[in-house]
């Protein structure tokens, strides 16, 4: 398999279609793959449901795709700074699940882990639960929340080499080694595309196989396995698709 395309664009051919899962890494605008976002708008696929830490803004990140209206469902934990995003969820327009941080964070790694539900006592009691089973545990109410499997997984890291290791940067960190586990496919926008055996193994953040796009001009991309669970940091290889 082709790991290394020439942009975004050129990453994400032959993965998008209509009404698709597609999770993407980010906390507010920081860390976000915003070329790809870029590439989805562009690509004028529809009917599409996102998982994310947020909504973007009106007119960056995930905001572009809410504006064209190729968005018809979000799983997020915060959904300020949108006005269009308000607008169509008020209007009816657009289906919101929202989940608290914490729990979301979890559901992504659950999914990438193979791992199909986990108990939390997050939201127990309160209108997030409704509709979710509940279970008591020594005296206390815990509700069961489901992993995340998407049928794309985008995110942003630092640097990335092209058997698709990745080093994220500080806080642009945040949700992306979690997502980066839980697509069936993974695409990585890097800052600085470099040779396989160039990243210090105790940097590299376990993760399934990983497609890598930089945004200087370079891509890679392959299938991950959800039934395996992340290599461990000093693996520098990605695994074949089971």
């Amino acid at each position: 398999m082709k790991k290394v395309y020439p942009d975004a664009a050129a990453a994400l051919k032959g993965l998008l279609r209509d009404n698709i899962t597609i999770a993407a890494g980010g906390f507010g605008l920081c860390g976000i793959p915003e070329n790809f976002i870029a590439a989805l708008r562009d690509s004028a696929v529809k009917g599409l449901t996102i998982v994310g830490n947020n909504a973007g803004v009106d007119d960056f990140g995930m905001g572009l795709l809410l504006k064209s209206r190729q968005v018809k469902k979000v799983i997020a934990s915060y959904v300020g700074e949108n006005k269009e995003f308000e607008r169509q969820v008020l209007a009816g327009e657009l289906d919101l699940q929202l989940t608290p941080q914490g729990t979301l964070a979890e559901k992504l790694r659950a999914g990438g882990a193979g791992i199909p539900g986990f108990y939390t006592r997050t939201a127990a009691g309160t209108k997030l639960a409704d509709g979710k089973e509940t279970k008591v545990f020594d005296g206390k109410e815990y509700v069961l929340e489901e992993g995340i499997r998407a049928d794309l997984a985008m995110v942003k890291a630092w640097k990335g080499d092209k058997s698709g290791n990745l080093v994220y940067r500080k806080t642009s960190r945040n949700f992306n080694p979690m997502i980066a586990t839980c697509g069936k496919v993974t695409v990585a926008e890097v800052e600085e595309l470099v040779e396989v055996g160039s990243l210090d193994p105790d940097q590299v953040t376990p993760r399934a196989s990983t497609s890598t796009a930089s945004s200087r001009g370079r891509a890679t991309r392959n299938a991950s396995s959800s039934a395996r669970s992340p290599a461990p940091p000093a693996r520098r290889t990605p695994r074949s698709a089971s």
